[in-house]
């Protein structure tokens, strides 16, 4: 939507945690921040999933349940997602009036929770051709926006912010759900 709101300055620290959470720092990076914010996703994506595997060795050696470790994956992940959704919505709608407009370009926390919403759809991998899917995948939808994902951006602040990116990644993670099978047969 991108309409333009009053600008006020960045004051105090919750401000400034506001904007960190936002921006993740490659908000302001010129060029595509939305890729840039995707990438940072994907890498905490990433860096969960492989530190989860380390752990997955050493609990298998000591006689931990497979499904427990790929339960415990999936929880850790879905609670990773949780506060990003949480603390992304509070921290978009604070940063609105700092930025000026209802969805700045520097905002891309919404890009860090829709690309990991994409790979929850599937068990952890580091199959680079499912990982790769999965972000172009993300990025398609995002920017794409079909029904309804360009109606989301009528909310208000945050909400605007964030629901069109978790729709997208709900839609991204649905057809890399559906490559994995079919390559998985």
């Amino acid at each position: 939507m991108d309409r333009e709101i009053e600008k006020r300055k960045a004051s105090g620290i919750v401000d400034y945690v506001a904007l960190a959470l936002t921006t993740f720092g490659v908000g302001y990076i010129p060029g595509a921040p939305g890729t840039y914010g995707s990438l940072v996703g994907l890498g905490i994506y990433l860096f969960i999933g492989m530190h989860l595997a380390e752990a997955a060795e050493r609990g298998l050696s000591v006689g931990t349940n497979v499904s427990h470790i790929v339960s415990f994956h999936f929880a850790l992940v879905a609670i990773v997602l949780c506060g990003f959704v949480l603390l992304g919505i509070w921290a978009s709608s604070r940063t609105t009036s700092i930025f000026g407009t209802d969805d700045p370009h520097e905002a891309v926390v919404d890009e860090v929770m829709g690309q990991i919403v994409t790979f929850l759809f599937i068990p952890f991998m580091t199959d680079w051709r499912l990982i790769l899917a999965g972000f172009l995948l993300f990025r398609l939808f995002d920017i794409w926006k079909p029904y309804p994902i360009d109606d989301l951006q009528q909310l208000p602040k945050g909400l605007c912010i964030c629901g069109d990116d978790l729709v997208a990644g709900v839609y991204a993670g649905i057809c890399l759900s559906i490559i994995y099978a079919l390559i998985s047969m």
